[in-house]
């Protein structure tokens, strides 16, 4: 599950770096990012529908403000769908299949049994690339981040974890739908994991 995340302006940075993005693109914004917030997403871009992948990641991508939660026909925001089950579900097969969207983070938290809450990041401290995809839910481009079984630096804390997409096939996650599905089905790669506690006892 994923239901919170962080990043500000040196992940902003990075991102546009890796991805090939116009400088200040991706807006810096410090904090917590949480459902029911309007946050960037990485986006294909319009412009690019029916090229090829011969074009530099620039010309394929876009950065746009998305609304974090689909409504649900109860009024509820769905803010995590399956990765396993996503294109066979009603609801979300045609967003998987045409509008497919990467979410920035620095990191994301997740809480266990005990509600002790904890930090993971990436082991070698850059960016990630949350997957997930968008749809129009109440006048509002909404996105809904994928989750899959937890890894092993997850496994203690939580039995699911936020699908995560590499910088170098971000581009094809966002413009070929069969190499998106595929990367749904890959294992999570290991993450650096702390608690509360032992991110305070640092300072």
């Amino acid at each position: 599950m994923c239901g919170r995340y962080f990043f500000g302006d040196r992940t902003a940075d990075e991102v546009e770096k890796e991805l090939g993005l116009r400088p200040g693109s991706v807006s810096p914004r410090l904090g917590d990012a949480t459902p029911g917030m309007m946050l960037p997403g990485i986006v294909r871009s319009r412009s690019s529908a029916g090229n090829s992948g011969a074009q530099s990641s620039a010309g394929v991508t876009d950065v746009q403000d998305l609304f974090w939660g689909l409504k649900g026909s109860d009024g509820k925001l769905i803010i995590n769908a399956r990765a396993e089950s996503v294109a066979d579900k009603p609801m979300f097969s045609e967003s998987i299949m045409r509008r497919r969207c990467l979410l920035p983070a620095a990191g994301f938290y997740e809480w266990d049994r005990d509600k002790t809450r904890f930090v993971f990041k990436r082991t070698d401290g850059k960016p990630m690339y949350l997957a997930g995809f968008y749809d129009l839910s109440a006048n509002k481009d909404s996105f809904v981040i994928l989750t899959t079984a937890a890894n092993k630096s997850m496994e203690p804390v939580h039995d699911r974890m936020p699908v995560m997409i590499g910088a170098v096939n971000a581009q094809d996650y966002l413009t070929d739908a069969a190499a998106a599905l595929d990367m749904l089905k890959e294992p999570m790669s290991e993450l650096e994991r702390s608690s509360d506690y032992e991110q305070l006892s640092l300072f």
